[in-house]
C-alpha cells in the first residue's frame, strides 16, 4: 500500500500526564510547521481531565478516548490503523522534540529506503544520555549479562555489554537492533510488513518486539543522534518495584516468544534476578525521598518574563534560595554555553518558552549535563512550570 496523502503521522498515548503532554504538543506543533503531518493522542482513560484540558488548546490534534486503560501497545495500534502518513512516529507524552528534528529525520528516511525504523539520542532532565536510546535484542545470553551485572562490569565488551551498546559513540549514527518506543519513527510500509505492536505486552517490551519484527521483515533500524528530552518514566509512573518487574518481565516474554528452546535453568535465573532487582529498587526509592534540596536557580528568559517564572518556581520549590536571570534581551542563550565558569553553583536551570527555542534547550542540556542540576521548562502560553517527577 502506498502512503502519499501526508508525510508523517504522530501517535502519542496519554495516561494522566496532561501537563507533560501539553508541553510535548507545543514542541510537536513547532516541529511540524510547514511539514505535512497529522497528530493523534490516544487517552487511556485518564482521570486528570486530560481531554477537557487539551482539546481546546490543540484543535489540530485528533483525540481518541478510551473507556479503560487498554495498555500502550493496543492504544498505539488504535491510532496506527487510522494513520495516513508515509512515516509513523510513536512518541511518549513526556518528551520534547526540537523544531527542526522531525523534518531532518524524515529526510534521513527519504534518503535510505532500507531504514525501517529510526531512533534518537534521548536526554533526561539532567541532560544525560539515556542508554535505552539504542539496544540489542535481549537474547538469553544478552539478558543474562544485563541482569547479573556482566554488562556493567565490562561496559566496553561487545561480548558482555551488548544490551545497551555503551561502547558505541552516542554522538554518531549506528545501525542497531532495538529502538525505544518513546521515540520510534517507522516507515509505514515496513510497519505493514512487520505487523502492529504485540498487544500481549501491556507495558514495556513492545518496542523490542516490534524492532525485532522490522528487522525480520528485511529492514534495518538506525540510531541517529538527534536530541530529544525524555522525562523518563513520567508517562507510566509506578513505584520502582513494579517498574522493574514489568520491564524485566517483558524481557522474559520476548525471549520465551522467540527463543522457546532456551534453557529452563536460565529462565529460572532470570526470574530470580528480577525479584532481587525489584527488592533492591524498593529500598533505593525510600532512600531517594530523604532530604529537601536547596535550589539555586538560573532563569533563561527575556526580562519581561522573569518575575512570572520566579513566582512559579517559588511555588514549586519551597527551598528556593535565590533566582538569577540570564537576560535574553541582552545576550543570546547559546552564549551561556561558552561561559561555564559563570554557571557554577546553580542547581536548577529554567528555560522560558518561547523565549528559548526547544532546539536551543536541548543543545544547552547536552552541553552542560550534570548530576547536580535539573532542567525545567516554563511555558508563558500555559503559565506552567514542567519538571521531572512532577505530575
Amino acid at each position: 500500500m502506498g502512503y502519499d496523502e501526508i508525510k508523517l503521522s504522530i501517535v502519542i498515548v496519554n495516561y494522566n500526564v496532561k501537563y507533560f503532554l501539553e508541553q510535548c504538543l507545543y514542541s510537536v506543533r513547532a516541529a511540524t510547521t510547514n511539514l505535512d503531518a497529522e497528530v493523534f493522542v490516544v487517552d487511556n482513560h485518564s482521570t486528570d481531565d486530560s481531554l477537557a484540558y487539551l482539546k481546546p488548546r490543540f484543535p489540530e490534534v485528533i483525540f481518541i478516548e478510551n473507556a479503560e486503560n487498554v495498555g500502550f501497545a493496543k492504544a498505539n495500534n488504535q491510532a496506527i490503523r487510522r494513520a495516513r502518513g508515509q512515516y509513523v512516529l510513536l512518541l511518549n507524552p513526556d518528551t520534547v522534540v526540537g523544531e527542526d528534528s522531525l523534518r531532518s529525520l524524515c529526510y534521513q528516511m527519504d534518503e535510505d529506503e532500507t531504514i525501517g525504523a529510526l531512533g534518537v539520542k534521548m536526554l533526561n532532565a539532567e541532560g544525560h544520555f539515556l542508554a535505552e536510546s539504542k539496544r540489542s535484542f535481549p537474547t538469553p545470553w544478552v539478558s543474562f549479562c544485563k541482569l547479573f551485572g556482566l554488562a556493567k562490569l565490562f561496559p566496553y565488551s561487545p561480548l558482555f555489554a551488548r544490551y545497551s551498546l555503551p561502547y558505541l559513540n552516542p554522538d554518531k549514527p549506528h545501525r542497531v537492533e532495538v529502538l525505544a518506543g518513546a521515540f520510534m519513527l517507522m516507515r509505514h510500509e515496513a510497519l505493514d510488513k512487520a505487523g502492529l505492536l504485540d498487544e500481549s505486552f501491556f507495558m514495556y517490551g513492545e518496542d523490542i518486539d516490534l524492532s525485532y519484527r522490522i528487522v525480520q521483515a528485511g529492514y534495518k533500524n538506525l540510531y541517529y543522534p538527534e536530541r530529544l528530552l525524555h522525562y523518563k518514566g513520567e508517562s507510566a509512573k509506578q513505584d520502582d518495584r513494579r517498574y522493574i518487574e514489568a520491564f524485566y518481565g517483558a524481557m522474559l516474554i520476548f525471549y520465551q516468544k522467540y527463543y522457546p528452546n532456551s534453557s529452563g535453568l536460565l529462565r529460572g535465573l532470570i526470574r530470580l534476578a528480577v525479584r532481587l532487582k525489584a527488592l533492591t529498587a524498593s529500598g533505593a526509592s525510600k532512600q531517594k525521598k530523604k532530604g529537601l534540596p536547596h535550589h539555586r536557580l538560573l532563569v533563561i528568559s527575556e526580562a519581561d518574563h522573569f518575575e512570572q517564572v520566579k513566582m512559579a518556581c517559588g511555588e514549586a520549590m519551597p527551598a528556593l534560595e535565590r533566582a538569577n536571570l540570564w537576560n535574553l534581551d541582552e545576550e543570546r542563550v547559546m552564549n551561556a554555553i561558552c561561559r561555564r565558569n559563570q554557571m557554577k553553583g546553580f542547581t536548577d536551570y529554567v528555560f522560558c518558552y518561547p523565549d528559548v527555542r526547544f532546539e536551543q534547550m536541548l543543545l544547552f542540556m547536552d552541553t552542560l549535563k550534570s548530576h547536580r542540576v535539573s532542567y525545567h521548562i516554563f511555558n508563558t502560553k500555559s503559565g506552567r512550570l514542567v519538571s521531572a517527577g512532577q505530575l
